[in-house]
């Protein structure tokens, strides 16, 4: 049955469990990952090959930018198992192909604006073309969805004025015009990164074509997301840059090329969250192949509270491979103690790990992501308001939530156009009846197959 079709007033009834759940996933390629392999790609000094990357929206966006910008971006699929389709008998995995991205990438000699770009909602296209913009002959008008103007983008634009962008100063938000210069200068400059990570990644990774190089300061209060910063360093010495790091906030790149390298992506951890967390709440398994034995990646940390939670995890190593088959057998929702967690450095998890909260037979809070009231929406009021519409006892907090155990029942869930948001509703409904959410379609922002695979997961059938 296809996923698609259960709709009742336009709102996805998310499915209740019908079976014992024990099934393998294969997850899609990280979008964190593939975000940064294309925009490292576009400013080497040869063409490239990603491998595996993510293909839905913000990476189509990602792709769209680059091109205006004269990176040229041929496209070719390659087939693994899909994790749609991948629900035969339990246990089992189909062997239908989902496709996965592979894409040569051929950067011009220099950057040239073609026209307009548009960002959507992905905060990361904006943080990240924008430096490439800066450095691109000509003028460009840089938008997104109205709700883009809502996402923290001034701290990157004084960085960028900064190190010598011509971007207007009365410019607090996206939509902007920026007319690009060639030989911007780079050099010194500070920011405060206490809203996003993305404002220093987005300046590291183009830091070595500024002509003087980059020497970033952060100066705000904290600096969330560490993790995602390791990640992009990772991938810049995957490229011979070096970035020195003489202090825990203070970032220097040198001047000079960008290898050309093929890059392979891994499955994307935070995606993957969801479907860990169903083994949580149902007394099930779930199986993911190809997780990377050692990873920079956030959604990883989700592993040590499910631990802590009760949870067997075992990763069993692919002979051959740097990859394994993690396994998680959850102890069931009625067994799940409160908790407190500090998800600072892996933010994009909280509303996964705020549904497992209101399933808990004891209080839970969630510390160090006050930040994420910028994400794609204010997810800390959207969660609130969302489980208090299912019954929970959930309150804000200055950096999170506080969750107490109530009885929970069916109702709408809004998504307000935020992946994560929905793919948590969807968790819910597993235990909870007729959870309805109203844009099961926004998860197409890292997972276009979410709604079939979700369906296929909770009744143990195909499309």
């Amino acid at each position: 049955m296809d996923a698609h079709a259960l709709t009742t007033d336009g709102f996805w009834a998310a499915p209740k469990l019908r079976h014992p759940l024990n099934r393998e996933i294969v997850i899609p390629g990280s979008k964190s990952a593939t975000a940064r392999a294309l925009v490292i790609a576009a400013l080497s000094d040869g063409p490239s090959t990603i491998t595996g990357g993510l293909d839905a929206r913000d990476t189509q966006l990602m792709r769209d930018a680059l091109r205006v910008l004269g990176v040229r971006i041929h496209t070719s699929f390659l087939g693994h198992p899909s994790q749609d389709e991948a629900f035969g008998d339990p246990g089992a995995r189909d062997s239908r192909p989902l496709t996965s991205a592979v894409w040569r990438v051929v950067p011009p000699a220099r950057f040239i604006s073609t026209g307009d770009i548009d960002c959507g909602l992905a905060g990361t296209v904006a943080r990240f073309v924008l430096p490439l913009v800066a450095m691109a002959e000509g003028r460009t008008f840089v938008h997104g969805d109205p709700a883009m103007s809502a996402r923290p983008i001034r701290p990157l634009l004084d960085a960028l004025i900064d190190l010598g962008a011509r971007i207007p100063d009365d410019a607090v938000a996206i939509p902007l015009t920026v007319t690009g210069r060639p030989d911007l200068p780079g050099g010194p400059a500070i920011i405060d990164s206490s809203a996003s990570s993305q404002f220093v990644s987005g300046l590291l990774l183009s830091a070595a074509r500024f002509r003087d190089g980059l020497d970033l300061r952060h100066v705000g209060p904290a600096l969330p997301s560490l993790p995602h910063i390791r990640m992009t360093i990772d991938t810049l010495a995957d490229h011979g840059v070096t970035v020195e790091q003489p202090e825990p906030t203070r970032w220097i790149v040198r001047p000079g090329p960008v290898r050309a390298r093929d890059i392979a992506i891994e499955p994307d951890l935070s995606t993957a969250a969801p479907f860990l967390a169903a083994a949580m709440i149902t007394d099930g398994t779930i199986r993911i192949p190809y997780w990377p034995l050692e990873t920079n990646q956030p959604g990883a940390l989700l592993l040590p509270l499910l631990e802590q939670l009760g949870a067997q995890v075992t990763l069993d190593p692919t002979p051959g491979t740097r990859t394994g088959t993690l396994s998680v057998t959850g102890p069931g929702h009625w067994d799940l103690a409160g908790f407190d967690v500090d998800l600072a450095d892996a933010s994009e998890l909280t509303p996964v790990v705020a549904a497992l909260g209101v399933l808990t037979n004891g209080p839970s809070r969630i510390r160090g992501v006050g930040h994420i009231r910028g994400h794609e929406t204010d997810r800390l009021a959207a969660l609130e308001a969302n489980l208090r519409a299912l019954g929970a006892d959930v309150e804000q907090t200055e950096d999170g939530l506080v969750l107490r155990p109530a009885v929970l029942h069916g109702g709408p869930w809004g998504a307000y156009a935020d992946h994560r948001l929905a793919q948590a509703g969807a968790l819910l409904g597993l235990v909870v009846s007729g959870v309805m959410i109203d844009d099961i379609g926004c998860t197409s922002k890292t997972m276009p197959s979410f709604p079939a695979a979700w369906w296929s997961l909770a009744t143990g059938t195909g499309r």
